[in-house]
């Protein structure tokens, strides 16, 4: 983009064969409001041979990031080491990405996106993030964040702040970035740099944890609270599904008919 802004995500695997995860991330860029464009300034990050290999069969933008003396490939399970490992090397590399000036939005691959995110975005903000369970106070540190969807501008403050939540994984063993997060967006280094975090709404930025209930309105929904690859796919086509459906509606009837999920929004 002409603001050096790039999405990002991240892909192994597990998560790269075919019908799985990547083809429905992708399909929601395609039937999307206004997202189609986006697709030429997604970066697919690839943690593994064959997730870059399948990368550069459905996307121009692909870079390998395979890091020696670690496989990636298998599904990394929540909480595993691999698992730990995987979420923090994503944070180093995004830390690297503000360091070359650019601007990005990470964004897992289990997000649809449905609308373009950045009408929604705080042009002020430098750190913006989506959440797990929002209050309604965009201020609020007190707000349950995902690190799943973030819009980061670079800055210096941007990158002393990954710079600090990357060791800070040294002070909190065995936690994963977000738990790392929830504990050091309280750290007075983060007012003393002059970082002030901003927490998007689930209203637009939603989840199975807590979804955008118009149709209308939601620009993303993550398939966060919701473990186990099957379980997300299920739950995600069905969003798809739906997503048509509302598209497919007359103007008048999306403003006054039923906008929401027909699905259950939890993943069981």
């Amino acid at each position: 983009m002409e603001d050096k802004t790039v999405i990002i995500t991240t892909l192994n695997e597990a998560w790269a064969a075919n019908n799985s995860m990547i083809d429905v991330f992708l399909e929601s860029f395609r039937i999307g409001i206004n997202t189609s464009r986006l697709l030429n300034h997604l970066v697919i990050v690839a943690l593994d041979d064959k997730a870059y290999t399948r990368c550069v069969e459905l996307h121009p933008h692909c870079y390998d990031l395979t890091t020696k003396g670690t496989n990636f490939s298998g599904r990394a399970y929540f909480m595993t080491p691999v698992y730990l490992k995987m979420m923090w090397r994503r944070i180093n590399f995004l830390r690297s990405v503000l360091e070359l000036g650019f601007n990005f939005i990470f964004t897992d691959a289990d997000i649809m996106w449905f609308r373009d995110p950045f009408l929604r975005f705080y042009p002020d903000a430098e750190f913006q993030i989506a959440c797990d369970f929002f209050n309604g106070n965009t201020y609020d540190v007190n707000n349950s964040p995902n690190g799943g969807f973030n819009y980061v501008k670079s800055s210096k403050r941007t990158i002393a702040f990954y710079k600090f939540w990357y060791t800070s994984r040294l002070k909190y063993p065995g936690n994963h970035d977000q738990d790392v997060l929830n504990r050091i967006k309280h750290d007075p280094f983060v007012s003393k740099i002059g970082l002030h975090l901003r927490f998007l709404s689930t209203a637009y930025f939603g989840g199975f944890c807590q979804p955008s209930r118009d149709l209308n309105a939601v620009c993303t929904m993550h398939a966060n609270c919701c473990t186990g690859l099957e379980r997300k796919l299920n739950h995600l086509k069905a969003m798809l599904d739906d997503w048509r459906k509302f598209k497919s509606r007359p103007d008048s009837k999306k403003a006054s008919g039923s906008t929401t999920w027909s699905f259950s929004t939890r993943c069981s």
